[in-house]
């Protein structure tokens, strides 16, 4: 009996070890495939990303030649993260709980600015993703700009979180743009009418999605650590 009950446990474990390598064969075919869309569209892909840091680079010129707009900006945003459903992230920031900053700030990045403000609306009005991601950009340009002594020292360390959740939202209006086009052009993605042609961009665009929550979780956490940590070192 204890013979068979080893046997039964080495049998349990290597089944346990077949399905764990099953799933990361499976995880790294989807990264792959989300990895082939990119290549498909690569041309796109790259456009997007000059538009968005573009646009970024116009509002920040644009608000140093107006820095009354950016005052008045910072206090909404300030005000946005002190009051209502977003204080518990300023609470997680000015609180120095860096595990529920870095959790809270990828959800708001991933649930609020790439689901409901790109990806929700695309699925509505074809491509109108493209142009709140565009806005979104604007808006950072606008907040963002190192027009003040201490916005210069922030920016120092805050321009790589610019452009990694940057990143994640042109990943975002990509999939935007993915869906959009198999939906009007059915014919692209082998598909025989619009309805088929929405169903596969929707099964593209979630692909894709997994690159989105990979980049806006590495944003979040590096976020978390710059502006709890390092920040307050430079100040």
């Amino acid at each position: 009996m204890p013979g068979h009950l080893d046997l039964k446990s080495k049998l349990s474990n290597g089944s346990g070890t077949d399905r764990r390598t099953d799933r990361g064969i499976s995880s790294l075919r989807a990264f792959q495939s989300a990895l082939r869309i990119i290549g498909e569209f690569r041309r796109t892909y790259v456009v997007l990303n000059l538009v968005y840091y573009g646009l970024v680079a116009c509002g920040m010129a644009f608000v140093a030649f107006h820095p009354s707009l950016q005052q008045l900006l910072l206090g909404v945003v300030a005000s946005a993260f002190t009051e209502g459903p977003l204080s518990v992230v300023g609470s997680a920031y000015s609180g120095g709980q860096l595990l529920l900053a870095m959790l809270l700030t990828f959800v708001v990045n991933l649930v609020i600015a790439s689901v409901l403000w790109i990806t929700l609306p695309s699925l509505l009005i074809p491509f109108s993703g493209l142009l709140t991601g565009a806005l979104r950009a604007v808006v950072w340009g606008l907040l963002l700009s190192p027009t003040t002594p201490e916005l210069r020292i922030i920016m120092i360390p805050h321009s790589l979180t610019l452009v990694l959740e940057g990143q994640g939202y042109i990943l975002a209006m990509l999939a935007a743009y993915v869906q959009g086009k198999a939906f009007l052009w059915p014919g692209t993605v082998a598909a025989a009418t619009r309805g088929q042609g929405y169903v596969v961009g929707m099964k593209r665009s979630l692909r894709l999605y997994l690159l989105v929550v990979v980049v806006l979780a590495a944003a979040a956490v590096y976020e978390a650590l710059e502006v709890i940590l390092v920040i307050p070192l430079l100040s």
